[in-house]
């Protein structure tokens, strides 16, 4: 079984250099300080000419709600349709509602938007009550081909359980990408503890 390790960049050179030193997969961002938001259009678009492996770029217009209005929404659509036009391999995307619980009404919009483009869930879905729960929600959309998530915890170490019994849930062909202070460093302790397929970090590969 091939393992994916998608770096998680905001920058060209990152992007560029995590290529470079081994990375299956570049989630691109804006603003990794901010944990995270939709990139330029122009990133978006320079990355995806340079680079060989496959792009999914974060919709996200704010931080650090992801509590989405009308308008974020009309934004975020705009965002998906360029990404469509250009072709990258996916969008990362998450909203909830006041009560912290997934917004499925926006996120089975935007991702019926985002098709053909593979459509992920962010780590948004660590805030709501029950991952388990919100997972078994979102399999039941077929659009959404998978979730970026650390188990409900800020870090994947502490969820490993979690995080194993979400891929004892999903489909073979949906992805669980773990996520959560994963890096080149404990990468291979935490594939020991949960034996998934696709791990996500900044630092998940050593590119300075």
């Amino acid at each position: 079984m091939q393992i994916i390790k998608e770096a998680c960049v905001d920058s060209f050179s990152d992007a560029v250099n995590a290529e470079k030193k081994g990375a299956n997969r570049i989630e691109l961002c804006g603003r990794l300080d901010l944990d995270g938001l939709t990139p330029s259009k122009k990133l978006i678009k320079k990355v995806f000419l340079n680079l060989n492996i496959p792009i999914r770029v974060i919709i996200r217009p704010k931080h650090p709600s992801f509590i989405y209005s009308n308008e974020d929404i009309r934004i975020m659509i705009e965002d998906i349709n360029y990404c469509k036009e250009l072709g990258v391999d996916g969008v990362v995307l998450g909203c909830l509602n006041k009560d912290s619980n997934l917004n499925m009404s926006q996120i089975n919009l935007l991702s019926d938007i985002a098709k053909p483009l593979n459509v992920i869930i962010h780590k948004a879905m660590d805030k709501t009550d029950s991952v388990l729960n919100s997972l078994l929600l979102l399999l039941k959309n077929k659009n959404i081909n998978g979730v970026l998530s650390s188990g409900g915890k800020t870090f994947a170490i502490d969820a490993t359980e979690t995080l194993k019994k979400m891929l004892d849930l999903v489909p073979d062909n949906f992805e669980i990408i773990n996520a959560g202070g994963i890096t080149y460093k404990n990468f291979n302790e935490l594939h020991s503890l949960i034996q998934g397929k696709y791990y996500h970090g900044k630092k998940i590969i050593k590119i300075k």
